[in-house]
């Protein structure tokens, strides 16, 4: 069958766009041939900094023709009706129609036969209707462009498209186009100094191989490989190691269409600057690698970078050209972290006064305040020390506003740690400035220490609470304030250091904060909860006055109470817990039994919702487990039924006086026991034995179902057993609602 060969030639594509761009081109030519009835069997896109190409393998010849038979109206119909018929069919009159019998009567039918068009026809049009609508982030319009439609815009100027078509054993036709002034062909070019001069292709393999004499690689994924191998290649020649970065490699495979791995140098002095300033200064700046020693895991002032062009001269100007801008790059990072340390973090803070954390949440120096007071309302709970807690939330903000943070925001937390070392502050508030950002993500560490942890969950309680307090939630994919990560990360760290207590409180200490600032939005939020009604729209920010106007014999401790209440019947509870399930799914826990488990305990305690989940699903991996839920099934089952039937519910304690059978006694009082047990594990959060324990279910259950009878005629007997049954199904409620597991 033929292949269709597609090449897109213009000027640089911006490294960051190409990915996208190649897998946008393979899904709107492919799924528009598939809509025109050409099924291929393959295809594959393929960019270089100034090309996208596509390969489509085996395309039909042509698409199949279509036979249709369009249903018209009655024999008879007015005579509108049967014009307007003929005209949507397509005929030249109505006895171009046929008579077909129906059980209503006789239609007349229009049979439409349209034969298949030439593959190469079709090709053309999805083509060009592909590059009038191809969707770039950013495009431009360049030379004379055409006024007639079809006009493109495109990333940069498009110099040619090579469009052919063919089987693999003829020679391919060039699809014929031409869209702004470009003309399609066979041709492309190679390097754009190494081989410069136009060549013709056939199809894919034939390309593929031209483009490698012309110094081309086509595939990123190759240039990718041959730049890391290469690269690992030179460092262990000089006994270093790379420091593999996977975003610098795709983006330095996108600038490249030969790499030519080469290394350099920067003078030693420059290693006494943070390790970090120096991989941001030359990844940044150059888009280069950086080396370490192999033997002590530091940093060496050598880099790789990668070259475009085989230089006569072996790359010694290349690097040269290199070496100088890394040196004035790295000269002024040393003046920028020099200049920094002679400002103490903590006379850095009165500048936040003027900077706005957002309108409605009042500046960043209240931000610092709010989590200044949280860290130590959370320090005892998480075993932190008070005064390092509320030292390292005070100086956690203060490298924002520093030199090198302000040229690299992405060492924001780092630069930190470096500066209140550098002054002289504990170890444990050096590494909470850095680590109180953590986790940034699903692949980032969780801070352990307990200073970090303090400071790290008030940070991101602040935040919730805040931005929920003003009604600035996610909504469906917008997360302008990285919420989602925040709640994600919060989780993380509870379940990680084992944090053991209701995240309820400790958000009602995080209102409580703002209520301490005055914050109008954040007690009309509240008040409304508490008030159970719709938060009314603001129009001004509330003063004080209005605020004690609104519950003036209402205390700041009864207010934080009413605070811990609502927020266990709000949205912002729901998100969290939403968040949790949405992180327990990824790690493959079945959604059910994680409904199940959290169906009846406290709904803010993360950690313990996660260890009774776990006992939950270890205990229905057991025989005793599955056997127990069969038989709570079947009592399940037959209540439901019956109290269907009865409109009723059979609830309460059964009538032990009626327990007429040895095994309806032994099972009521194994449920007893059971309970009391179970209750009493619950309590000591010692989930793992109350599952052990609902185990002594199971015989006495699997007994009563084997020997006696439910629905028995005697009304009396027949409702004590129903209420038996309902206390089976109590029972379980004492560990799990086993009633959310399916299958």
């Amino acid at each position: 069958m033929p292949d269709l060969l597609l090449e897109l030639f213009s000027e640089e594509i911006p490294a960051r766009m190409q990915a996208r761009a190649a897998e946008d081109l393979r899904k709107l030519v492919t799924d528009r041939l598939v809509e025109a009835g050409l099924v291929y069997e393959g295809a594959r896109a393929f960019v270089t900094p100034r090309r996208l190409a596509l390969a489509v393998h085996g395309v039909p010849a042509r698409q199949a023709d279509r036979r249709e038979e369009k249903k018209g109206p009655r024999v008879g119909a007015p005579e509108n009706a049967i014009a307007g018929f003929v005209k949507a069919a397509g005929l030249k009159s109505i006895k171009d129609a046929k008579v077909q019998p129906d059980k209503k009567g006789d239609f007349y039918v229009a049979v439409i036969e349209q034969p298949g068009r030439a593959a190469i026809e079709v090709i053309k049009d999805v083509v060009m209707a592909t590059l009038v609508t191809f969707p770039w982030p950013k495009s431009m319009r360049w030379g004379k462009r055409s006024e007639t439609p079809g006009s493109i815009t495109w990333v940069r100027p498009l110099h040619s498209i090579l469009a052919t078509f063919g089987p693999e054993t003829e020679e391919p036709d060039v699809i014929q186009f031409e869209i702004d002034g470009v003309k399609s062909g066979n041709e492309t070019r190679g390097h754009r100094f190494m081989a410069p001069a136009p060549f013709k292709v056939r199809r894919l393999a034939d390309y593929q191989e031209k483009l490698e004499k012309a110094k081309v690689v086509l595939d990123p994924a190759r240039r990718r490989y041959i730049i890391l191998t290469e690269a690992k290649q030179l460092a262990f020649a000089q006994g270093l190691e790379l420091i593999e970065d996977e975003g610098l490699l795709a983006e330095v495979a996108g600038l490249v269409e030969w790499p030519v791995v080469l290394m350099g140098a920067f003078d030693a002095d420059f290693l006494r600057i943070p390790e970090e300033v120096i991989r941001a200064t030359v990844r940044t700046n150059l888009k280069c690698f950086v080396l370490r020693d192999a033997a002590h895991a530091k940093l060496t002032n050598k880099f790789i970078l990668v070259a475009n062009i085989e230089a006569a001269d072996g790359g010694k100007a290349i690097v040269a050209g290199n070496e100088r801008v890394i040196r004035a790059r790295l000269a002024d990072a040393k003046f920028f972290y020099e200049a920094d340390l002679k400002t103490l973090l903590e006379d850095r803070l009165p500048k936040f006064k003027d900077i706005v954390f957002h309108e409605k949440l009042g500046s960043q120096w209240e931000r610092i305040e709010r989590i200044e007071r949280l860290a130590a309302e959370l320090a005892p709970l998480v075993g932190a020390d008070v005064e390092k807690a509320e030292r390292a939330a005070r100086l956690a903000k203060a490298d924002l506003l520093t030199e090198i943070v302000g040229e690299f925001p992405e060492l924001q937390g780092t630069m930190g740690k470096y500066y209140a070392q550098a002054q002289g502050e504990d170890e444990a508030v050096a590494h909470a400035c850095e680590d109180h950002y953590r986790p940034r993500g699903p692949n980032d560490l969780v801070p352990s220490d307990r200073v970090s942890v303090a400071v790290a969950l008030a940070d991101k309680i602040d935040t919730l609470v805040g931005f929920w307090a003003i009604d600035e939630m996610p909504t469906g994919s917008g997360d302008p304030h990285a919420l989602r990560r925040a709640a994600l990360g919060l989780i993380r760290i509870v379940l990680d250091n084992e944090i053991d207590h209701p995240l309820s409180n400790v958000f009602g200490r995080a209102v409580e904060t703002y209520l301490k600032q005055h914050n109008g939005y954040v007690r009309r939020k509240i008040n409304s909860l508490i008030a159970g009604k719709k938060q009314p729209k603001i129009t001004k920010k509330p003063r004080t006055r209005a605020i004690k106007k609104a519950a003036p014999r209402m205390t700041l401790r009864e207010i934080v109470r009413r605070a811990v209440r609502a927020y266990n019947a709000s949205d912002l509870q729901d998100f969290v817990k939403d968040r949790l399930k949405v992180q327990l799914r990824q790690r493959g826990v079945r959604h059910d039994f994680v409904e199940a488990a959290f169906a009846n305990n406290t709904p803010s305690n993360l950690f313990l919702n996660v260890r009774r989940l776990d006992a939950l699903t270890k205990f229905l991996e057991t025989d005793d487990g599955k056997n127990l839920l069969v038989g709570y099934r079947r009592a399940a089952n037959i209540l439901r039924d019956e109290e269907g039937k009865d409109d009723r519910l059979y609830s309460g304690s059964p009538d032990q006086r009626r327990l007429q059978d040895p095994i309806e006694s032994h099972l009521w009082k194994t449920i007893r026991s059971t309970v009391v047990d179970a209750r009493y594990h619950v309590k000591r959060k010692d989930f793992e034995s109350a599952m052990e324990t609902l185990s002594a279910l199971r015989s006495a259950v699997d007994s009563f179902f084997d020997k006696v009878t439910v629905n028995v005629e005697d009304k009396k007997l027949r409702e004590n057993r129903l209420k038996l049954l309902n206390e089976i199904r109590a029972a379980t409620l004492t560990v799990a609602d086993f009633s959310k597991i399916e299958g």
